[in-house]
């Protein structure tokens, strides 16, 4: 068993008693000792991080005199609103702080592998499945939300006597993007991290500054990869064209 990370072994010392509540309640089998895995904690620093971010750059917000830090994120929101303009045409508007949102929690996720004492929480699976099935609710649910019953339509094809083949095929299609999404998710990340991980111990710091930032790279590129798929699944789902 690989050693647990600083911090969780802090959280195992001083938390154990409430995680392990919970997960009993959840029916999740678990060591009593150390109920906290490192991906759970890094995951929650990572929510902590960009809930102390925000908060400080709302009071930091300014018409006339704008700092550095409003003026990065007025970048980031014009081009996930381009982006998103882009892929969804009926209110992309609407589903920009999902979108932002989607990207700037993964790239954190990511990123934070980089930092030493810490790893990515997307290199467990469960996180990106996590992400990808709450996708999944939700762009079913504006889908059904824009078309009521309607929402159905989208999974019979363009004409009626088609219906008994392109409607399986529609509800497979639909059904295997949570998997697929995991899947790209977590093996890149993984992967990236290892080759990482291996040249550092190979040749220390010289040779694997190349392979950092390929890795960095990487955690960038996910991270949009993702919410460019969120804005295609949106915006199929909430598009008129049948």
């Amino acid at each position: 068993m690989e050693p647990e990370l600083w911090i969780t072994t802090l959280f195992n010392r001083a938390l154990a008693s409430p995680a392990n509540a919970l997960l009993d309640v959840l029916h999740i089998k678990h060591d009593s000792a150390r109920p906290w895995a490192d991906w759970m904690v890094c995951e929650i620093l990572v929510v902590l991080f960009i809930v102390v971010l925000f908060a400080f750059l709302r009071t930091r917000l300014s018409v006339d005199k704008p700092g550095k830090l409003q003026h990065i994120f007025e970048l980031f929101y014009e081009f996930v609103h381009a982006s998103s303009e882009e892929m969804v045409e009926h209110n992309p508007n609407k589903y920009i702080p999902f979108f932002g949102t989607i990207f700037l929690f993964i790239f954190c996720m990511n990123t934070l592998g980089l930092i030493p004492g810490f790893v990515a929480p997307t290199m467990s699976p469960a996180v990106p499945m996590g992400m990808a099935l709450s996708l999944f609710v939700f762009y079913n649910a504006v889908g059904i939300k824009a078309h009521g019953f309607g929402y159905i339509k989208q999974f019979l094809g363009p004409v009626w006597w088609l219906v008994i083949l392109i409607f399986p095929v529609e509800v497979v299609s639909h059904f295997a993007r949570p998997l697929s999404l995991t899947l790209r998710l977590y093996a890149n990340m993984f992967a990236g991290e290892q080759v990482t991980n291996t040249f550092v111990a190979l040749t220390k710091l010289v040779v694997p500054v190349a392979f950092i930032s390929l890795h960095a790279f990487a955690c960038i590129l996910q991270a949009y990869i993702f919410m460019v798929l969120a804005m295609a699944y949106v915006g199929g789902a909430v598009s008129h064209e049948h």
